[in-house]
């Protein structure tokens, strides 16, 4: 065989090397993890259910005391295939429960700019090369250990910060003027239902304020407990903003600023308080309602920038088809 010339050679190895890369892009092309488990392609946070709650930072009850979650449980059903949500190295078996139970399994994954811990799954090996994308095992029988749980993979950045935005899929930012309604705001709640009336008053804009403060300049969609929240609109963010200013559990929010809308929502805990967000991209999560008011709606406030009705943007086109 003739020998290559060397800009046959340097050609040759660019083009293979191109190859590899397209097949296996290095962690810094992808700003968000791949979707974790089948049927959960936008890595969907557990809510809240009578176990608890899935967000980063839920409380938690112990023997030893009251913790704090320092995972994100993605919703997974029992024997789903998982897959490696970036390229590294894995390494195991890890245990959480230390008890033998039948999701006592998991595995650990190493890469150029992430670890983390992915808990009650049986991975296909403990060891060795993994790639963005490549099946990493299955989903363990969690109902089985406890009935009624939302079945989720424990996922836990291995120095515990919170992983929550790295989840995120990559969602193209989409032109507002494609779309005369706002996306779901809240997870479990598709068509954006505003709450109806309680004890606490009513949920619909203009509705009477009790104790002669007026009417309601905002709209509340009804949100459960630990909820996931998704921005509704494409945007820069600001924050944080503070509705009660007293420092109670649910005092927290922010704004979003897009091409044509400007809204606040409140009574969520967002991701973060700065940057660019993507329409549908996850926001944050729903704060704990009910321990501040118990009995209502649990629900998010929703304030335009200049206090007019939100309400025609939140019906995501209800009796058309989309």
């Amino acid at each position: 065989m003739p020998a290559l010339s060397l800009v046959a050679l340097v050609s040759l190895v660019s083009t293979v090397f191109a190859k590899q890369l397209d097949g296996h892009p290095p962690q810094q092309q992808h700003r968000h993890w791949a979707p974790i488990c089948s049927g959960n392609p936008t890595n969907q946070i557990r809510g809240c259910d009578r176990y608890g709650c899935g967000n980063f930072g839920a409380d938690r009850q112990s023997g030893k005391g009251k913790h704090i979650h320092v995972g994100v449980d993605v919703i997974c059903q029992d024997g789903a295939t998982v897959y490696a949500p970036f390229s590294g190295q894995l390494s195991g078996p890890i245990r959480f429960f230390h008890n033998g139970n039948a999701i006592d399994d998991g595995v650990q994954i190493r890469g150029s700019d992430y670890c983390v811990k992915l808990v009650c799954i049986h991975p296909i090996r403990y060891h060795g090369h993994i790639h963005r994308g490549q099946q990493l095992g299955r989903m363990l029988p969690m109902q089985r250990v406890f009935p009624g749980i939302i079945s989720h993979i424990h996922v836990e950045n291995c120095d515990h910060s919170d992983p929550t935005h790295l989840l995120t899929p990559d969602v193209p930012p989409l032109p507002q003027q494609n779309s005369g309604h706002w996306a779901a705001v809240c997870a479990g709640n598709p068509t954006n239902e505003i709450r109806g009336c309680d004890k606490y008053g009513c949920g619909y804009y203009g509705a009477p304020r009790r104790n002669g403060k007026g009417k309601h300049g905002a709209v509340d969609v009804i949100c459960a407990d630990g909820a996931t929240v998704y921005a509704p609109f494409s945007g820069q963010l600001s924050g944080p903003i503070k509705f009660f200013h007293n420092g109670n559990a649910i005092d927290d929010g922010v704004q979003i600023r897009g091409s044509g809308f400007c809204v606040k929502l409140l009574c969520i805990h967002p991701i973060r308080y700065s940057g660019a967000i993507s329409k549908g991209q996850v926001l944050g999560r729903m704060l704990p309602m009910q321990r501040v008011f118990p009995g209502i709606t649990s629900h998010i406030h929703i304030e335009n920038c200049d206090h007019s009705d939100p309400t025609s943007n939140l019906e995501r086109g209800k009796g058309q088809r989309e």
